[in-house]
């Protein structure tokens, strides 16, 4: 069993002349951050990777998923701007049985849609969806045979925040 927690970078401060690259979170992203990162602790996950874009607002919002749930943080360049197919190929490419992706839109809720089978159609800031699937690798999974967890146990497609 295989799963992909893709995480939605907390909502950032457009304020500012500063690169988008180096946009903060603003007071919301840093209350919501780790207030979802506690709430899905308490649901068990442990991801055995924790993947990052190197943005400040995913960094951030990954640091604090990574204190929660303590584990480590992997920046990885390429994961800033990335389409569903890059998050995707990133997450198989560990190699992990349990992987945290942390990035940006439109990449996130593409991949979110594609995987809940158009049941979720985007994921806002800071949202969290929790796929499981039976594969070797990510790549030869039937997009059909991934099942979206949500709260209190249920299964299917429904709301990507906890």
């Amino acid at each position: 069993m295989r799963v992909l927690a893709l995480v939605r970078h907390a909502k950032s401060d457009w304020g500012g002349p500063v690169p988008d690259h180096d946009r903060p979170l603003n007071a919301r992203g840093r209350r919501d951050a780790p207030r979802m990162a506690r709430r899905l602790a308490m649901t068990g996950l442990k991801p055995d990777v924790i993947l990052a874009s190197t943005a400040l607002r995913a960094r951030t919002t990954a640091e604090a998923f990574a204190a929660a749930l303590g584990r480590p943080v992997d920046l990885e360049p390429e994961l800033y701007g990335a389409d569903a197919d890059v998050l995707l190929h990133r997450a198989a490419g560990t190699g992990a049985q349990t992987v945290m992706v942390v990035a940006h839109d439109p990449g996130v809720s593409a991949l979110a849609a594609r995987l809940s089978a158009g049941g979720i159609a985007r994921m806002p800031t800071c949202a969290v969806a929790v796929f499981t699937w039976d594969a070797d690798a990510a790549g030869d999974a039937d997009p059909t045979a991934f099942v979206l967890h949500v709260p209190g146990g249920q299964t299917g497609s429904g709301t990507p925040s906890l």
